[in-house]
């Protein structure tokens, strides 16, 4: 994302890292629903503490906290640096009037807000059921406010008028030439149904990752996400912009193939040998040792 967001010269962009422009996508736009669909995993690795009693004070104490904490960092970025130059060429503290209240790091705390509580009020079936609300009810969102004729167009979409009336203009994201924010409020219950089916996935892998049959529902889970984004497309278009649903199974489908692709490589790591170089000042020499005497700091055999 360094070379996304830096790339020296924006007139010689390589193309797969470069985001699409508006509808399709790119190999760029696979790493933030990616983090999403990794915060989900992370929920399910925490079982006990994902779901459990809504009234635990310890929960609202850890919840609240993180939420702000990371928001918080998303604002402090986005202030970051606190001085910039007037016309005159003076220094001045920055105004909040054109402070960016959205962001990367603040959608993913609003998103790992809200898949929390909707995991600890609804548990992991209700899940299923909330995502599909999610997506569907966006969809509908989309047509039902459209702002024009195209309801997947920058001033079509009906989140770019909730953003400017509930946040402000000024506070919003201006890279596309109007006040317009991809990390914006309506965009934002897509991407907590990834958060949501993220840790569906995480979840299966984390209670059958031994068992071939978990391995295979993983695949088909992928492989149905994916196939339905593909078919969904003819009337929601891919958008990262717009984090449409079908762009939320896409990326999704292919994140739990990359999960189950990651899982392989590991097994048969663990099941292979791995070859070490190491050089000294006197000679270079190859040592061969297990894998696991990598994992346990063992004393390879010369």
């Amino acid at each position: 994302m360094i070379l996304v967001n830096n790339p020296g010269a924006w007139a010689h962009l390589y193309g797969p890292l470069a985001h699409a422009p508006w509808h399709g996508w790119t190999l760029t736009d696979l790493v933030f629903p990616f983090f999403l669909f990794a915060v989900g995993n992370a929920l399910a690795m925490a079982p006990d503490a994902a779901v459990g009693r809504l009234a635990d004070p310890f929960f609202w104490r850890r919840w609240l906290r993180r939420a702000l904490v990371i928001f918080g960092l998303g604002l402090l970025l986005n202030a970051w640096p606190f001085l910039g130059y007037d016309g005159s060429g003076a220094l001045q503290f920055k105004e909040l009037e054109s402070l960016r209240f959205m962001g990367v790091l603040q959608r993913i705390a609003l998103c790992w807000a809200c898949a929390a509580l909707v995991l600890r009020l609804a548990g992991v079936r209700g899940a299923w059921s909330v995502a599909a609300a999610l997506l569907l009810g966006y969809w509908a969102a989309c047509i039902v406010w459209a702002q024009g004729a195209d309801p997947y167009s920058l001033e079509g979409f009906f989140g770019t008028a909730l953003d400017r009336a509930w946040l402000g203009a000024s506070h919003l994201y201006h890279g596309e030439g109007v006040p317009f924010d991809p990390e914006g409020l309506a965009s934002t219950l897509p991407a907590v149904a990834q958060v949501l089916l993220g840790f569906l996935a995480g979840d299966a892998w984390r209670k059958r990752s031994s068992d071939a049959a978990g391995w295979r529902w993983l695949i088909a889970f992928g492989a149905a996400a994916v196939l339905l984004a593909a078919l969904w497309q003819g009337v929601m278009p891919i958008n990262k912009k717009l984090w449409t649903s079908s762009y939320v199974l896409l990326t999704t489908g292919l994140a739990a193939l990359a999960l189950v692709a990651l899982g392989w490589a590991m097994s048969r790591a663990m099941a292979c040998p791995a070859t070490i170089i190491s050089t000294s000042r006197s000679r270079r020499k190859r040592r061969v040792l297990p894998f696991r005497s990598i994992c346990t700091n063992a004393s390879p055999t010369k």
